[in-house]
């Protein structure tokens, strides 16, 4: 019997860094995703462009975290007609050379929270917080190899998937430097500083999945670390990442995260620990600001279907080194409550 490693391999080829043909689904999304923390200056950030272009619109969003604790943050969905580029609402994704530079600009406005907390809240947390002027211009260098792909069956077709219930039919990430300029309002703040991108591509509805914990850190040009757990219909969940050491990818095979709660059921602090052929990591992180996302729709019999995405700026713990970066939390909520098997 195949292994489920050999029931499929991964393409990937440089003009996936470019847009492509739709498939013919309502809900085709293609997106592109870059974060960046400064270690020095404490600043850090997260942007994201998805073309939703059969629905007629972008999904845009910006997200800075600034060294005092406040977050500007800025979400639309401006209209587009195609998937020609990755640029709309301000925001610009250019792909310099495939795997290996690229940029990311923005020139619009964001909302500058003292309490990030009430963008639990949009319409309030909008209409009672300053939107002020907002540039960002972000130079990205690969420091790793790529991660992911499109996988496909070993006659290299297509693996068939059901668009209703897809999160995405391709998917890759890459650790990152990055180095440039982010204004806000009559602030400014030079930025260089390590991260994480990925793109993605292909039929998406947020509540594809039934919860996920993704934890994207850096602690410097050579040692980075990318863990993720999904969870699904109350199935085992789906544990993978990867390790940076040295210029090349390390696979985790297994992973663990126990998690530390506030009162609203974002996470204040969590324990990793992974495995890789080589050996296990232990990782501590400390979440520093918080904002709480969501996503709404629908289903077909009219029911409300909320995704709450707790976004936090992290710092993470390991081997006796102190790195940056994020932990992203997605659950579904039910009756109330994050869908997460890990809350408490």
């Amino acid at each position: 019997m195949a292994t489920e490693k050999e029931k499929y391999r991964f393409v990937l080829e440089p003009e996936d860094e470019y847009c492509h043909r739709p498939d013919d689904v309502s809900n085709y999304n293609e997106s592109m995703y870059f974060n960046v923390f400064d270690p020095a200056r404490k600043i850090g950030g997260w942007f994201r462009l998805g073309n939703r272009v059969n629905e007629g619109y972008a999904e845009m969003s910006a997200c800075v975290y600034l060294p005092d604790g406040r977050i500007g943050f800025m979400y639309g969905r401006p209209k587009i007609d195609n998937n020609d580029e990755m640029r709309a609402g301000g925001m610009r994704f250019e792909v310099v050379k495939p795997f290996e530079h690229l940029r990311v600009t923005y020139d619009e406005r964001i909302c500058l929270l003292e309490n990030p907390l009430e963008m639990a809240n949009p319409s309030k947390a909008f209409k009672g917080n300053p939107i002020v002027p907002c540039t960002i211009d972000l130079d990205y260098r690969g420091v790793a190899p790529m991660y992911g792909g499109r996988p496909v069956l070993p006659d290299g077709s297509d693996i068939p998937i059901d668009p209703t219930k897809s999160f995405a039919k391709a998917h890759y990430e890459q650790h990152v430097s990055a180095k440039g300029k982010i204004n806000i309002g009559d602030e400014s703040w030079e930025i260089d500083g390590f991260g994480l991108r990925d793109k993605s591509w292909g039929p998406r509805y947020w509540q594809s999945v039934s919860w996920y914990r993704w934890l994207p850190m850096n602690f410097g040009p050579d040692f980075a670390m990318m863990i993720s757990i999904i969870g699904n219909d109350g199935g085992e969940p789906r544990r993978s990442g990867m390790v940076l050491r040295n210029g090349e990818y390390v696979i985790i095979r297994d992973a663990r995260i126990e998690s530390e709660w506030d009162e609203n059921w974002y996470q204040t602090k969590l324990r990793a620990w992974a495995r890789t052929d080589e050996r296990e990591y232990e990782v501590e992180g400390r979440v520093m600001s918080m904002i709480p996302l969501r996503n709404r729709r629908k289903d077909t019999d009219g029911n409300q279907l909320v995704t709450r995405i707790t976004e936090g700026m992290t710092e993470y713990r390991c081997d006796g080194q102190t790195g940056y970066g994020l932990s992203e939390y997605l659950d579904q909520i039910v009756d109330g409550k994050p869908l997460g098997p890990d809350v408490r």
